[in-house]
């Protein structure tokens, strides 16, 4: 979530090449647009708003797949996301397979 990191190649490289995100329109979006986007994405920008996570909690679904959930405000919103990282081998390490983020109505409490 690190803006140096997210507008980088090193972000480039922590997103699976068969990687899908859902977005909060529903809309699908693929790695070849995730990575020429990364640049533009909101929180990329080091004098922009910064993602600011919270509750952050891992579960290990099998060997080399791991489930992270957490909670998010980013310039006043909040946001539930989920998202898989997989690890295939210790050259490539792991990366972000799936994400998605969802909407949290300003009025519902945090945990709930």
């Amino acid at each position: 979530m690190d803006p140096a990191v997210r507008s980088s190649a090193e972000g480039a490289r922590l997103i699976d090449p068969e990687f899908v995100e859902v977005g909060a329109s529903g809309r699908r979006y693929t790695y070849e647009e995730t990575i020429a986007g990364l640049p533009d994405k909101p929180g990329s920008s080091a004098d922009g708003p910064r993602y600011e996570p919270s509750d952050i909690k891992g579960v290990l679904l099998a060997p080399g797949l791991v489930h992270l959930t957490f909670e998010t405000v980013f310039d006043g919103r909040r946001a539930r996301r989920s998202s898989l990282w997989r690890k295939r081998d210790e050259e490539t390490g792991w990366r972000m397979y799936y994400h998605q983020g969802t909407p949290v109505p300003a009025d519902s409490p945090r945990g709930e």
